[in-house]
């Protein structure tokens, strides 16, 4: 009993010391975190992306089949090959995509014969390197990444029977083995979400650093004899060596959207005559550049973790398309009409759940790679006739929203320049006054939006009120945008108009938002708590804070400040009842919700994130404040079930990565951020024009998460927002934090965040 209580208060210490200033911030992210997910319950839904900042190819293990969305799960046991990826979401699966897989003994060469057990204990992932024990043959792989190439080690046993099999998949694919060179070569054209132009192939080259002493062809389950290359429906190689105890062999490995020729140019551009080591090295050193952007220090071992595990899950898509020529000339391999045409590309994000947070993150911080996105942007409308919503390459129908409004607005008003604004302009208007060829681009409804003011319950366009609300939104960015960009009041003013048709929707009756019908009567029955139906995966207690643009005049719609902070609260004190009648199931989001005991908050799912943040508006930020922490304390971990939900795209992470910060951009395409509060006791943001902004919370803790007092640049500030433009001139926040809540500050109206009916800057 002695020896226990000598040991237990130093294993305490160690449980909750604090970090100290992070110095290599790469070697806190945890890429496993969110892989312990599956169909039923996500818990992020992610992979173990090896590949660097908005790189155009990812690598990751994979334990799934061949077309399975979860190409990795956490809880699997066996890997079928190492995947080159570009996958956004398991829902939205892959394109561009083929396997790699050392074998040793007997030739195996399909996914279940080929794979091989593992052990979490024998792996290592790190974004910039991973390396894992394949039980069954004996072997380690290794993988560093490039933008556009990759190197692979494999350390053998002592054998005459080491193989790597080249999987270039089905639905059509093509392989080539040149031996002279060590050498093989060939495309694939999978791809889950299109249509694509037909001409769609990922090109890849692959080449090795020792002699094969054998080569195969392989069709589907099939050996094929006498040939060295192939294209079938499903093709792939196999070439052996034989090897020493413990010798590596290097793989070097690239790919192309445009020719087998540029794949080569990739190669050696990115890989010259660098070892691997030498790319690890570098592919950290990135790394490492990119996440020292942001500096936090004063939070526990778990909490920082999660910071820049979070971090690094903003910093991948949308993701390149376009490559660098041999003229060094930016181009990129159109997927709206097969051209390789100049200019910028990227692919692999949903404005539904990206534009809340993650862009405008990016305005803040990274504005430079969103300018190429934006560039990006402009050739999407001049290529496809619209702005993608859902973009996995191309346009894809998933989702709803006209949601590419806000992400082009957002960073037009916070000061990106250098691009073809103009052509956003109009595409903006295009998208918002159109139907598009499917049902996610352009306005589904727009007619009846357009002209009642809302998308009717009753005219079998589904989802229609979460569309309304979310058109509203849209409105409001394309008046800010025209605003900004000096367009007059005749062209304008209908934006504006239309942003307040939010209010067409609300119902004095439930307090909520509430289907209407083309008559103008509300739908009947109406249950608040159907997933679904006049909604978008959530219901009314979810989407009815959907009014970004005016908080206010929703804070007025409920009765006043006290009503909506009661209907707020409400949120979190009712239990976690559901309807899930409308899917005819129980789908992952309501599962997610139920489990968490957090009441109808819904944080695993987009609609509600920013609920929490509205508090301010009604001069009760202390709430904020409580909430916001409660959230990260129990929603976020640095581990395979890290996430409550799906990680989309860097939008929950960017939930997490604003909030620890102490603010958020409830209002996109509005030049301010909505306070809460820190949740490090120091944080430096290096902001790309050289300026600092620094949070100093020296008193956070815990038990100590309410803001008592908070200076900006030294002098008082009690509203509930931060200016963005002030901002990016360099800023210093002090925050004085206590255990109680100071429930007279922020209190006033004029320390309520922008709202189109106060219309206060």
């Amino acid at each position: 009993m002695k020896l226990h209580t000598l040991v237990l208060p130093a294993l305490l210490v160690s449980l909750t010391a604090f970090a100290q200033p992070v110095k290599d911030p790469v070697e806190w992210v945890n890429p496993l975190m969110g892989t312990a997910s599956k169909p039923e319950l996500s818990n992020g839904n992610t992979y173990p992306t090896i590949a660097l900042p908005w790189g155009m190819n990812f690598w990751t293990p994979q334990t799934g089949k061949m077309g399975n969305g979860w190409a990795y799960t956490y809880d699997a046991d066996k890997i079928r090959g190492f995947k080159q990826t570009h996958q956004p979401s398991p829902w939205m699966n892959d394109y561009g995509q083929f396997a790699i897989m050392p074998v040793t003994g007997k030739l195996r060469f399909n996914q279940d014969d080929r794979a091989s057990w593992f052990s979490h204990k024998a792996e290592v992932a790190k974004p910039y390197y991973y390396s894992v024990y394949l039980a069954d043959s004996d072997v380690t792989t290794e993988i560093t990444p490039t933008e556009r190439a990759a190197q692979f080690r494999f350390t053998w046993p002592k054998t005459d029977q080491a193989y790597v099999v080249v999987d270039a998949y089905d639905k059509g694919s093509y392989i080539k083995v040149l031996p002279e060179q060590r050498k093989i070569v060939g495309y694939s054209t999978r791809y889950a979400r299109g249509p694509l132009p037909k001409n769609f192939k990922n090109y890849f080259v692959i080449y090795f650093d020792k002699p094969f002493t054998s080569t195969h062809i392989w069709s589907g389950n099939k050996l094929v004899e006498g040939v060295t290359e192939l294209a079938s429906e499903h093709s792939g190689a196999v070439v052996g060596f034989k090897t020493e105890k413990g010798e590596k062999v290097g793989m070097r490995v690239a790919s192309s959207f445009i020719s087998e020729e540029q794949a080569e140019l990739n190669l050696k551009r990115e890989l010259a005559s660098d070892n691997f080591d030498t790319t690890a090295q570098k592919g950290k050193d990135i790394w490492n550049k990119t996440l020292s952007r942001i500096s936090v220090e004063g939070g526990s071992v778990d909490q920082t973790r999660t910071f820049y595990s979070s971090l690094y899950r903003m910093l991948f898509f949308p993701n390149k398309l376009y490559e660098i020529d041999a003229n060094n000339q930016v181009v990129h391999w159109s997927p709206y009409n097969g051209e390789i045409l100049p200019g910028y590309m990227f692919a692999g994000t949903g404005f539904w759940d990206t534009f809340r947070a993650l862009y405008p993150f990016l305005n803040l911080m990274y504005p430079s790679i969103n300018k190429e996105m934006q560039q990006g942007l402009v050739n999407d409308y001049k290529e496809g006739g619209w702005l993608p919503e859902w973009s996995s390459p191309g346009l894809a129908d998933v989702m709803i929203g006209n949601n590419s409004a806000s992400v082009v607005a957002d960073a037009y008003i916070k000061g990106l320049r250098g691009y073809d604004i103009e052509t956003l302009w109009q595409a903006l208007k295009h998208g918002a006054n159109n139907e598009g060829p499917m049902s996610a681009v352009g306005r589904k409804g727009v007619k009846y939006y357009n002209e009642l003011g809302y998308v009717p319950y009753d005219v079998k366009i589904n989802e229609n009120a979460a569309r309304t609300l979310e058109y509203a939104y849209d409105d409001f960015t394309i008046w800010q945008l025209g605003k900004a960009l000096g367009k007059p009041e005749s062209e304008i003013g209908i934006y504006k108009q239309r942003a307040m048709n939010y209010k067409k929707l609300f119902d004095p009756e439930s307090g909520l938002m509430r289907g209407k019908n083309q008559d103008g009567s509300f739908q009947s029955p109406f249950n608040p708590f159907k997933w679904g139906d006049a909604f978008t995966e959530g219901n009314s207690w979810h989407y009815t804070w959907s009014v970004f643009q005016d908080v206010n005049g929703l804070v007025q719609l409920m009765g006043g400040r006290e009503k909506f902070v009661a209907k707020l609260d409400e949120v979190f004190t009712l239990p976690p009842i559901y309807d899930e009648s409308y899917y005819g199931q129980v789908i992952h989001e309501i599962r997610e919700m139920q489990i968490a005991n957090m009441g109808q908050y819904a944080h695993g799912n987009q609609p509600i994130q920013h609920m929490i943040y509205l508090y301010g508006y009604a001069g009760a930020p202390w709430k904020t404040q409580y909430w916001a922490r409660e959230t990260m304390n129990r929603m976020y971990k640095p581990t395979p079930d890290g996430y409550c939900g799906d990680e989309d795209n860097g939008q929950t992470s960017a939930w997490y990565v604003f909030s620890a910060l102490g603010f958020y951009p409830v209002t996109p395409a509005a030049p301010q951020y909505v306070l809460g509060a820190p949740l490090f006791k120091k944080a430096t943001l290096h902001l790309e024009n050289g300026k600092t902004i620094t949070i100093n919370a020296p008193s956070n803790s815990n038990s100590q998460r309410y803001v008592k007092s908070l200076k900006v640049n030294g002098k008082a500030h009690a509203h509930n927002w931060l200016n963005h433009a002030a901002l990016m001139q360099g800023a210093t926040l002090d925050f004085d934090m206590s255990s109680q809540p100071n429930t007279q500050r922020g209190t006033k109206d004029e320390d309520a965040p922008y709202s189109m009916s106060t219309d206060r800057p």
